[in-house]
Parts: structure tokens; C-alpha cells; sequence
């Protein structure tokens, strides 16, 4: 099992990086996307960008951006390219093929971010260290690293469902580009408020234990990916996507 796996992940991560365009998750476009959040937003944000909890947040919206990029491909692309009946005819066991898939997906969007984070570090220390080494306290960088593989096994298991139904790409990439909406919606809307609202909004932050918060979040994600995972194996019926 353990080697089909690979195998559906080694073929999947070969077409992120070569086959899939070259801004959608080609070599081009990894290298674009890791120099805007790994140098300039760094840079443009200073000290800040290490010092700051905000960065929680941040580094949570990051890795769902990169998997929802190309998770859509995952099924829909396969029935676009003519190559789904060839994937599902092979030998391949149903569990082999969903697990390789997501932990592609997984892996492209986790890994990413965590070289943002990496060479953010670099930039900053390069630009502001002055002397001094520039890094995330210890809980922050713990809570960073689960909440984006949470963030990311989230955007993978919900694309994964949106790809399995989707005769097109586009068409998985707009019902995706929904969810992505409505789940970052706040993010989208805080910038829009009235000062007056912003200060508030702010004041009830300070107040918050970041400690709790975040485990509070963490439990909540484990909980919805373990949901999605389960409705995405129960969806995939290999006999109903060879006739569809």
C-alpha cells in the first residue's frame, strides 16, 4: 500500500512542478510566488513580520491559497486529459490513489509555505538583523507549522471532494474559489471597516490568550479534516467515475 502511494504521489507532484502550466504550480511560478512571500512582503513589513502574532493568521490563509491553485486539477484535470479511466483502471487501490493525491496536494501546499517562512527569515535578518539573529518565538513557530499543515490537508480534502464531481477544471476552480471566499471572508471585509471598528476589533484581540485561541483552532481543524477526509473516500466510487 505504502508504495502504491508513492507512486500516485510521485506521478502527482511530477505534474505540479512540469506539467500543469507554467503558473500553476510549474517551477516559474513556485519561484514567483516564493519571492513575493519569502523577500518583498517580508521586507515591506520589517521587524514586524517576526515580532507580531498576526503572522499566525498570515501564514494560515498562505498555504490554502497554494493547494487550492492546483487541487482542482486533481480528478478534473484527469477527466479533461483523458488519462482518469487509464488511473482508474490500473491496479491501484481506491485508498492508494485518494492518499497519494492528497498528500501531493499536501506537500505542495505545506512545503511552499514553509520555504516562505525560511527565507523570510533570511530577508529579514539580512535587511533588519543589524547584529542581532531575528526569529519567531518558539510557540508561534510551532503553532505555524501545524496550523498550515492543517490549513493545507483542509484545502486539499475540500478540493479533493469539489474535483471528483467537476467535469472541467474551471468548473472545480469556481465552485473552490466559493468556499475560499467564504471562509476568508473576514480577512476580505476587515480592511473595508471604519476605524472606529478596526480599534475595537483590535482591543478584543489583545484580550484573547493566543495560547488558547490557537489550540482552540487546531482542535477545530483536526476535527473538520478528519469530517473531510472520511466524505472524500466515501465519494470516490471508482465504478461511477469510469462511467461518468
Amino acid at each position: 500500500m505504502i508504495t502504491d502511494i508513492l507512486t500516485v504521489q510521485w506521478k502527482e507532484m511530477k505534474e505540479l512542478f512540469f506539467q500543469r502550466g507554467r503558473f500553476r504550480g510549474g517551477v516559474t511560478g513556485m519561484l514567483f510566488f516564493v519571492a513575493v512571500f519569502g523577500i518583498f512582503l517580508p521586507l515591506q513589513s520589517g521587524r514586524d513580520w517576526v515580532e507580531s502574532p498576526v503572522g499566525l493568521v498570515y501564514w494560515c490563509w498562505v498555504p490554502f491559497l497554494l493547494v487550492s491553485s492546483v487541487v482542482a486539477d486533481a480528478f478534473a484535470g484527469e477527466r479533461e486529459r483523458h488519462t482518469l479511466e487509464t488511473l482508474l483502471a490500473s491496479r491501484l487501490p481506491d485508498q492508494a490513489i485518494l492518499i497519494g493525491k492528497l498528500a501531493a496536494s499536501i506537500a505542495y501546499g505545506w512545503g511552499l509555505t514553509l520555504a516562505c517562512v525560511l527565507l523570510g527569515l533570511v530577508s529579514i535578518n539580512f535587511a533588519y538583523g543589524r547584529g542581532q539573529l531575528l526569529l519567531y518565538p518558539w510557540k508561534i513557530s510551532l503553532g505555524m507549522m501545524v496550523l498550515s499543515f492543517l490549513v493545507a490537508a483542509l484545502a486539499a480534502s475540500l478540493g479533493m471532494l469539489v474535483s471528483l464531481r467537476a467535469a472541467t477544471v474551471r468548473q472545480a476552480q469556481q465552485t473552490f474559489s466559493i468556499a475560499f471566499f467564504v471562509l476568508f471572508i473576514p480577512l476580505f471585509m476587515f480592511p473595508m471597516l471604519p476605524a472606529e471598528w478596526k480599534l475595537k476589533v483590535a482591543q478584543v484581540v489583545e484580550k484573547i490568550n493566543i495560547e488558547t485561541a490557537a489550540m482552540a483552532v487546531i482542535s477545530l481543524l483536526l476535527l473538520v479534516d478528519c469530517i473531510l477526509v472520511a466524505l472524500t473516500f466515501a465519494r470516490f466510487k471508482r465504478d461511477k467515475l469510469i462511467l461518468d
